[in-house]
Formats: structure tokens, C-alpha cells, sequence
């Protein structure tokens, strides 16, 4: 999932957001402080219901932020990298890179955010009984009240066994520690939250259909979110399984055809396009690190009267949003930063930053297809004779 707007780094892990964060907060600010607020306390100026809302939605982003920080942290405590966290549209997501090394470890990673969610529903709702003691009924209390609510209600629904909720990781924690099998523990929690996530989209459109009920519709909408990433979860198992061992360097396309910045968009289709059969390009400076990634797509794109006055820099992908490997790396921990490539491709360099390889779809595709033939065999080295245009044929 990639963030439209970044929130700097807290404890060390990039924190982001994207347009998702800003629905929530306009939808629980409006709901609140037009709705709930002024139905418990009628009679009081406009701006302290729109204040009290919006004071609300801004304190519960940040509640999420909270439990998807206390997940990062003890993530990082038992080894594991975290990759970033990103708010969006229902709460937010930390993406860890690499797997808990226990069954201990992955229960502590998990149970660590609901945990955080129930300490900050009981402070909030210390807090709350602190103000009506102090100041008695009215926005202030109701504000705190509700956060204690909706903290506590985050808590139970991730305790929901069915990944990709806490619970589910607790799950899977639990059936790898029984059975000794990690891989066969997330493919049973990915099941349980398919299950979980049909079960809420029938209620939630039942309740939509047949009484009426607005929130049905909400409902049904992280119903259909919990059996897509369910089953992405399950299939990524699966590939994961298939691509145990295999290293970036074992599958990447070698030595690919790189380009200057600067060249032109017309000079280069004249000069490498019409020659090659390659359709992925990495962009590098003097020195062969990174400066951009161009794709036939991109170059397609150009009007044909203004390729020979474009760059092939003004068109490439920037570096910062092209995903990078290292030859020794697991391939199955580069793969969600393939996916969230702009143009699907990683660009593979070495120890001092220059471009040695690409990975494309193709590449995953292929070594997918051959891993039941390897039959624990390993694969042929990078470098070995393969397909012409084999992992960067595709547009």
C-alpha cells in the first residue's frame, strides 16, 4: 500500500498516509458534529460541535497510528524490519519485512496492537470520568468517552481470529505452535478471515437491504477488504512456499540495458527500442547507480512531435519510487515491494549502488512456473543462458 503524504519517521520507520485518512476524518468529524454532539447536548454554538468532532476524528487517527506503532516496535525488538506504516481509509497497515523467527515472537508482534488499544481506551476513559468529575457533563467528556469506545471496539475487532487481523496473526501463532508448521498456520488464519470477511459482507448488505441500516454498507466494505487480503495472504504463502531458498540473484535479468538521463526520447527508440528486445530501461548516472526507470509504456506515452525535445528523465519513474534489491536478498521479501512499484519492475544493485539487474513480472512468473520442476534443486545461477528478453519483456 503506498502513502500520497508522508508523516515523517517515528521510531525509525517512515510513516505515511494516503487520501483514505482524510475520509475519516471528515466522515467521524461530520458525524459527530453534526449528529451525535448536538443530540446529547442541544443549545450550544455551531463551532464547539465542529471543534468537538473534529478534535474526535483527529484523536482516533492517532490512536491508530499508536497501535501500528507499538506493532513496529516490538517488531524491531525481535528482529524483524519494518518497512513503513501507512494510515488509510479503514485505520492502517505496518509493513514488516521478513517473518517472526517463533511462533512467540509472531504472538508478541500481533497482541502487542490490541493491547495498545485497550491501554489507550482505559486512558480515555479515565480521562473521561476525570472531566465529568471536573467539569461535568458536556463536549469535553463525550469526546473522551467516545475515544474510550472506539479504542476498546478497535481492540475487540482486531482480536477477530481471521487474518489479516491481529487475531488472526494470534491464530496463526497458535497453529504454528501446535503443529510446527508456519506455512500451513497462515494459510489456516488467511481461511478463517475469508470465512470472517463473507460473513460480514451477507450482514452488512442484509442490513443495508432489509432495515435500512447506513452502516451495513460500511460493514460490507471491510468485509470485501478482509477476503481480498485474506486471500492475497493465502496465495502468498503458497508462492512463498514455492520460492523458499531462491535468491534475487538467481532469477533477476542480468546485466540489462541502461540508459542516460539525458538522452533523448527520439534518439533512443532510434538507437536501443528499435534494437532491443527488452522493455524495461534503468536510468544511470556516471557512475551506474540509479537515476530513474523507463518502460516502453512510458516512452509509448510521449506524443510522437514531442520525443525529440523529452528526456528520458522527465518521463522515467524517480528513483525514489522504484523498488531496489540486492543479488543476496530472499526473493520472497522483495516481492510486496514489486507490487508496489509504480511500473511492477525492482531494480537490482550491488554493495556500491550500481545497477546489476532487473526483476519484472516475467521473472516471478517464470521461476513460479519451473519451482515444482527444481524439485529442491537450485536454480541456475544469474548470468546463466535464458530466454532472450527473459524479465523485462512485458509493456
Amino acid at each position: 500500500m503506498r502513502a500520497t503524504v508522508s508523516l515523517g519517521r517515528w521510531f525509525g520507520v517512515p510513516v505515511g498516509a494516503n487520501a483514505g485518512v482524510l475520509v475519516i476524518l471528515v466522515l467521524v468529524g461530520f458525524a459527530l458534529g453534526v449528529w451525535h454532539f448536538p443530540a446529547l447536548y442541544p443549545g450550544q454554538p455551531a463551532w464547539r460541535y465542529v471543534l468537538a468532532g473534529a478534535t474526535a476524528a483527529v484523536l482516533l487517527v492517532a490512536s491508530v497510528l499508536v497501535h501500528e506503532l507499538s506493532h513496529a516496535v516490538v517488531a524491531q525488538a525481535n528482529g524483524i524490519k519494518v518497512e513503513r506504516i501507512v494510515l488509510w481509509l479503514l485505520g492502517g497497515v505496518a509493513e514488516l519485512r521478513g517473518e517472526p523467527r517463533s511462533p512467540g515472537a509472531d504472538l508478541a508482534v500481533a497482541a502487542v496492537g490490541p493491547a495498545t488499544s485497550l491501554v489507550l481506551g482505559g486512558l480515555f476513559g479515565v480521562t473521561s470520568v476525570i472531566s465529568l468529575v471536573v467539569v461535568g457533563e458536556g463536549l469535553v467528556t463525550a469526546t473522551l468517552l467516545y475515544l474510550a469506545f472506539i479504542n476498546v471496539l478497535l481492540a475487540l475487532f482486531n482480536l477477530v481470529p481471521a487474518a489479516p487481523l491481529d487475531g488472526g496473526r494470534v491464530l496463526r501463532a497458535a497453529v504454528w505452535k501446535a503443529t510446527g508448521d508456519r506455512a500451513r498456520a497462515a494459510v489456516v488464519a488467511a481461511r478463517a478471515g475469508r470465512f470472517f470477511g463473507l460473513a460480514l459482507i451477507v450482514l452488512g448488505i442484509g442490513g443495508a437491504l432489509l432495515w435500512r441500516w447506513f452502516g451495513g454498507l460500511w460493514l460490507a466494505l471491510i468485509g470485501f477488504f478482509l477476503v481480498n487480503a485474506a486471500m492475497a495472504e493465502e496465495q502468498a504463502v503458497t508462492v512463498g512456499e514455492k520460492l523458499r531458498g531462491v535468491r534475487v540473484g538467481d532469477v533477476m535479468s542480468p546485466s540489462p540495458v541502461t540508459a542516460p538521463p539525458v538522452a533523448l526520447v527520439t534518439d533512443f527508440i532510434d538507437e536501443v527500442v528499435l534494437r532491443e528486445r527488452f522493455s524495461t530501461y534503468p536510468l544511470v548516472d556516471a557512475d551506474g547507480r540509479l537515476s530513474g526507470l523507463v518502460t516502453l509504456n512510458r516512452i509509448r506515452a510521449v506524443p510522437v512531435q514531442e520525443r525529440d525535445r523529452t528526456t528520458l528523465q522527465q518521463i522515467a519513474c524517480p528513483p525514489a519510487e522504484v523498488p531496489v534489491a540486492r543479488p543476496e536478498e530472499a526473493l520472497v521479501e522483495v516481492l510486496p515491494r514489486l507490487a508496489d512499484g509504480a511500473d511492477g519492475r525492482a531494480v537490482v544493485v550491488d554493495d556500491l549502488g550500481r545497477v546489476v539487474g532487473v526483476i519484472s513480472p516475467r521473472d516471478i512468473a517464470r521461476v513460479t512456473a519451473v519451482a515444482d520442476l527444481r524439485a529442491g534443486r537450485p536454480l541456475a545461477p544469474a548470468g546463466a543462458p535464458a530466454e532472450p528478453g527473459d524479465g523485462q519483456a512485458s509493456g
